[in-house]
């Protein structure tokens, strides 16, 4: 039984290794054109017609827009389960325009789990309710690389983040499809962004 545990400690260490080191294979489409928000602006959004198709760890992704944001980060939350671990391997939850005020967020409590975060407040909110939908939101991270990867690893709660790249749809040969909101209006299932990170910058 000891061994048991021993192997299957070593085995769960393994495949947490892997997750964090494996390789990604993905065709670059082209750079976005898109220019970079200014610190805590409202993202910039320019959707696409046809945009770029190219394929990423066995996937087929689309580009639906060129996405640019600069937000502070409310909280990061990484993945390492689920098939949309193979594209996405962390969750940023961001903030922007008012929201992004640190004695904003300081009256709210925030909490991040199962591709979803979650916020409430006691009290009066310390800006209108919807003022708090439409300035935040969970966005989906797909890294282009290893070391947009790496950086996105390395962020934490409170920094303030630029980002660029495409707001995409995902495909799988099976029929399996994980589809970007293209608007910071909804909210619940379906609502958050899934960004495909070409260029990130911490402020």
């Amino acid at each position: 039984m000891k061994w048991l545990i021993i192997l299957a400690i070593a085995a769960g260490a393994a495949w947490q290794y892997w997750q964090s080191h494996r390789p990604i294979q993905v065709e670059q489409p082209p750079e976005v054109s898109v220019p970079a928000v200014p610190e805590t602006r409202p993202p910039l959004q320019k959707e696409l017609s046809a945009g770029p198709e190219f394929r990423m760890n066995g996937y087929t992704l689309t580009g639906l827009a060129e996405f640019s944001i600069g937000a502070r980060v409310i909280l990061a939350e990484g993945y390492t389960s689920g098939r949309e671990s193979d594209l996405s391997p962390l969750d940023l939850a961001l903030a922007w325009g008012p929201m992004a005020d640190p004695g904003v967020l300081a009256a709210i409590s925030f909490s991040q789990s199962g591709r979803f975060y979650h916020w409430r407040y006691e009290g009066s909110p310390p800006i209108p309710h919807r003022a708090i939908e439409l300035n935040s939101a969970n966005m989906h991270m797909i890294p282009a690389s290893r070391d947009v990867d790496r950086r996105l690893k390395a962020v934490r709660a409170g920094d303030v983040v630029r980002i660029r790249g495409y707001l995409v749809q995902a495909e799988a040969p099976d029929g399996w499809r994980w589809k970007s909101s293209l608007t910071r209006e909804d909210i619940g299932s379906g609502a958050c962004e899934l960004i495909f990170v070409q260029a990130l910058e911490v402020l």
